[in-house]
């Protein structure tokens, strides 16, 4: 009994001793359940893979390197899908694949920082219409690659007309907030996630003037004016700030698509792509930017930048426009046909962009077209130099240009061999490879591409 006992009591003793280590872990365990999980920022990442290539040395060319240098009688190098360097005279190096471009322009890809290919395909159909989740001002938790169509023959045409290796695909601008930009590799993939420009960020797509306020206006819903647009977008904003708040002190919140995108943004992490026509609303874009933390990346279509390239400099950011698009709705009226070389002198950002799928075939000949007319009213940009508004500077305002955009060692070999000129309506490309694979050729039809949903047409494919 006393045995018993003993036992008992040393039993209790040993339980009280344990208990308030059991609490501990347990108060443990609960504050570790308590705490959000971390966000997947990337549930549907890429899957692209360079199609194979083999070491190329392209000859005899003149070569503008998209960072405003020129060489002549010069030889491109590349291999393992980067771009080796760019010699000038000399003996070609052993162990390449020698094409012979005497009379040719080798270029970077064209990059278009504003495109819909996918979202709204050809055929363009109502079925095909997914650009635009026009059901609420504010949607930035939808996202663009969620409706790309990878058959979209515009991406194919883009590619053998156009020179275009690289693409941002934006939503719609019917809302201030439309959602998640993606920006492509303009390779065949089966799925948009083969097609996703490795490391690229994302970006969110917003728009100012008449279409919010038009499309929401006119359901009787607010923004109906300039100022509700204003007013919509920094109330969204503040939630977004508080939500980040919390998501930085470690508390709990209810999980946000929208807001997840929105503090992305305010963390540096997702790039905002801005469509703004007036110079008067991109001043207070750049304020409300200030007032909430963030930084547009780019003004999007921006035809009155001419009237603010200096600010627009000074904040670092990049103008994407239209070569002469112009008088279509009110606020694209005071649009100049020297936009581009304007804000190019002031020492800002000068993109050309398409957000068309015909345009981006002839973006090589828009950037042509602005640079005539720059060079009538005494602004002599060099050829060279104007290739940087389809090239390098759209690499930079979608957070990519240590990957592509010029021709410097190191980079992804995107390349384009032009029959001629490229600044020249005559010329269209000869050769176009991506990651140093060559994905077009003029003179092989088995490397002229055609889409599964190729109408034929004449000169619109090879479709017998």
């Amino acid at each position: 009994m006393r045995l018993t006992a003993l036992l008992t009591g040393s039993a209790m003793v040993l339980a009280s001793l344990a208990t308030p280590a059991i609490a501990r872990k347990k108060d443990k365990d609960e504050a570790a359940a308590a705490k959000p999980a971390p966000f997947n920022k990337d549930p549907y990442p890429s899957t692209y893979r360079a199609y194979p290539g083999v070491p190329t040395a392209v000859t005899n060319v003149t070569v503008y390197d998209g960072e405003g240098a020129k060489f002549v009688n010069a030889t491109v190098y590349f291999r393992d899908g980067k771009v080796e360097g760019v010699e000038s005279g000399g003996a070609v190096k052993d162990g390449y694949t020698v094409i012979d471009g005497t009379g040719k322009w080798v270029t970077p890809g064209i990059i278009d920082v504003h495109s819909h290919l996918g979202d709204y395909p050809t055929p363009s159909v109502d079925a095909h219409s997914d650009g635009n989740e026009a059901t609420g001002p504010a949607r930035p938790e939808v996202w663009a690659e969620h409706s790309v169509w990878p058959q979209d023959p515009g991406f194919s045409r883009a590619l053998a007309n156009g020179g275009v290796t690289a693409l941002q695909i934006l939503p719609g601008s019917a809302n201030l907030f439309g959602g998640r930009s993606v920006t492509l590799k303009n390779v065949y993939a089966r799925n948009v996630q083969g097609m996703k420009f490795p490391g690229a960020p994302y970006g969110l797509k917003m728009a100012c003037g008449e279409n919010p306020k038009r499309v929401y206006g006119s359901r009787g819903q607010m923004p109906s004016t300039r100022m509700g647009n204003m007013a919509v977008n920094r109330q969204t904003w503040a939630r977004a700030v508080e939500y980040k708040r919390k998501l930085d002190k470690g508390e709990s919140v209810n999980r946000d698509l929208a807001m997840e995108t929105l503090a992305g943004v305010l963390s540096g992490e997702i790039l905002v792509h801005n469509h703004c026509y007036r110079a008067d609303e991109m001043s207070l874009v750049v304020d409300m930017a200030k007032e909430f933390g963030y930084k547009v990346s780019t003004f999007h279509h921006a035809v009155e930048s001419y009237k603010i390239a200096d600010l627009l400099a000074k904040e670092g950011i990049c103008s994407a426009m239209w070569a002469d698009w112009w008088g279509f709705k009110m606020e694209s009226y005071d649009a100049i046909n020297e936009n581009i070389p304007l804000v190019h002198k002031a020492g800002a950002c000068a993109i050309v962009h398409s957000d068309d799928a015909n345009g981006i075939q002839r973006l090589n000949q828009e950037a042509a077209k602005a640079l005539g007319d720059g060079r009538r009213i005494g602004i002599n940009v060099p050829d060279e130099v104007a290739w940087t508004w389809l090239s390098y500077n759209p690499a930079k305002a979608l957070g990519i240009a240590d990957k592509t955009g010029s021709l410097k060692p190191g980079k992804m070999a995107d390349i384009v061999l032009w029959n001629g000129n490229p600044l020249s309506v005559y010329s269209r490309p000869d050769k176009v490879w991506i990651d140093g694979a060559l994905m077009f050729d003029a003179a092989d039809p088995k490397k002229r591409p055609v889409a599964d949903f190729e109408l034929g047409q004449p000169g619109e494919g090879d479709v017998k």
